[in-house]
């Protein structure tokens, strides 16, 4: 995808550049409206942080991918360092490397939002449209192969004992079924924003700046005037004495949920409710693993096929949670399973016949989850805080007792919640006491994220939130936020089809109304 209007930003004679619209970011949010602005005859630059990487350089092979294509390596964790936060950092963000799972926002999600929030122009039936218009775009449509082991295990188990489930929506075309979404698409099948909308803009006349991160959003008499960068190395590091800057009467951010309020806190921009940063969600995930008595082989095929929500909505105010797969790459693997030495060898020597679970907890929706917050360390980098609370963790162990009952019941011959004093269970029995009896701690449970959401929390009221419904930044004229950042809450499922379809709407409704 390497054209004339591409550039790393190390290479950049210029020193000053215009534009009608910045946009910060290139993943879901910044990939559709880039789309729409350069269709529309705006003049848009795109700004992303990593480096420019195409179907080319997929190789398959982790110990390249996850350094390439992932902040920090991969390795991306909250300050006190009990959660592993996986994130994209490449020209499509995380739409680049995730798993293809789309679903729309929840009823359920958006109600809630408008009841708590003061958000009534996004509904099921006014965002129904815009998620039509980017599943089409994108080829969103279930997955018609046959699940692979790893995902059947959980409809079987799910069947046995009476649970929901259902079959998971992809964003595919000519899909191989190589298993590798997370480490590139080496086939382009992947529909991300890489491989559609940013071509398109790059078409229409777009700039692509690569390599470049966002150190602040400059402003004047209240209003914005465009951006500075730095260049970055291959490694995500500043090249600190190549500065450029960027001339524009509006800045689209959507450097997502940890990317977006770091640039907001780095320009210092008006906050007079110390706002930026706060109720950031994450979906905090735990895991599950089985022992099978056939081949799984995780890493081969759609890496998630099917789900279950049967614990998503309970009755009670309690956490829900959703059930899904995990894919299974040695290299990843062998670093979430806990143990060591002869136990550790023990495990991956049975590692074709191991199924992975995960269940991904809905924060946000009481007053016992509040999120987390980012900040930023004395070098400008984000951060993020997050405390894992007793309302979380109870929630967690009803995640691990179901994820444990339900591989015994596909027929596992061992299963092993991931916590660090855990052992592989022979029985249904056996697990069910022994997590019961587990200690739920920061750093004993293993838990990790894919899924940011928040800290730019959108609203009804200017004292609770970030920006209001169109995306608008409360405090300063020609600023607008379009990615997950601005969800007030998780939303209980994968989140990319709800930026594509949010956005979607927020940049055709801000391109339609002239707002510029």
């Amino acid at each position: 995808m390497k054209t004339s209007n591409t550039f790393d930003a190390a290479t950049l004679q210029k020193k000053t550049l215009a534009a009608d619209v910045v946009i910060v970011g290139t993943g879901a949010g910044g990939g559709v409206s880039a789309e729409i602005f350069a269709e529309a005859g705006y003049k848009v630059l795109l700004i992303e942080e990593g480096p420019l990487k195409t179907a080319r350089d997929f190789n398959m092979r982790e110990k390249e991918a996850y350094p390439q294509l992932y902040q920090e390596s991969a390795g991306r964790k909250t300050l006190d360092k009990a959660i592993n936060i996986l994130q994209g950092r490449a020209v499509g963000g995380s739409t680049t490397v995730n798993w293809t799972t789309s679903f729309r926002t929840p009823e359920q999600t958006l109600k809630h939002w408008q009841t708590h929030f003061e958000i009534g122009g996004h509904s099921k039936e006014s965002l129904a449209p815009w998620f039509a218009k980017m599943e089409q775009r994108l080829n969103i449509e279930p997955w018609q192969i046959p699940a692979n082991p790893n995902n059947r295990t959980i409809a079987n188990g799910a069947e046995k004992l009476g649970w929901s489930h259902a079959t998971i929506a992809r964003n595919v075309k000519g899909c191989a079924n190589l298993g590798y979404c997370g480490l590139g698409c080496p086939i382009n099948a992947k529909q991300s924003m890489l491989v559609t909308t940013i071509p398109t803009a790059l078409k229409a006349g777009a700039r692509l700046i690569y390599k470049a991160r966002v150190e602040r959003i400059t402003y004047s008499n209240e209003a914005v005037t465009g951006c500075e960068l730095i260049a970055m190395d291959g490694f995500g590091q500043p090249i600190t004495d190549t500065t450029i800057s960027i001339k524009a009467p509006l800045v689209i951010l959507s450097a997502g949920a940890i990317g977006s309020p770091a640039v907001l806190l780095r320009s210092k921009v008006p906050d007079p409710n110390n706002l930026i940063g706060k109720r950031t969600f994450l979906h905090p995930t735990v895991i599950s693993a089985a022992v099978m008595p056939e081949a799984v082989n995780g890493y081969a095929g759609a890496p998630q096929s099917i789900y279950s929500d049967h614990f998503l909505w309970p009755d009670d105010n309690e956490m829900g949670f959703k059930i899904e797969a995990a894919p299974l790459h040695p290299l990843l693997t062998s670093t979430v399973l806990t143990s060591f030495g002869q136990e550790h060898f023990a495990l991956m020597q049975q590692f074709p016949n191991i199924q992975g679970s995960i269940a991904l907890l809905r924060d946000g929706f009481s007053e016992q989850s509040v999120g987390g917050e980012v900040v930023l360390d004395d070098y400008g980098f984000p951060k993020v805080k997050y405390e894992l609370n007793d309302y979380f963790w109870k929630g967690a162990k009803k995640a691990l007792l179901a994820m444990a009952e339900m591989q015994f019941a596909a027929g596992a011959k061992q299963v092993l919640p991931i916590h660090l004093y855990a052992t592989p269970y022979r029985s249904w029995n056996e697990a069910k006491a022994a997590i019961e009896q587990l200690s739920m701690k920061p750093l004993e449970a293993l838990v990790f994220s894919a899924h940011v959401m928040g800290g730019c929390a959108m609203g009804g009221d200017e004292e609770l939130s970030v920006v209001d419904e169109s995306g608008r930044y409360r405090h300063l004229d020609g600023l607008y936020i379009f990615d997950g950042s601005i969800f007030p809450t998780s939303i209980g499922a994968n989140p990319q089809l709800s930026i594509y379809g949010l956005v979607a709407k927020l940049a055709s409704e801000l391109v339609a109304g002239s707002r510029i």
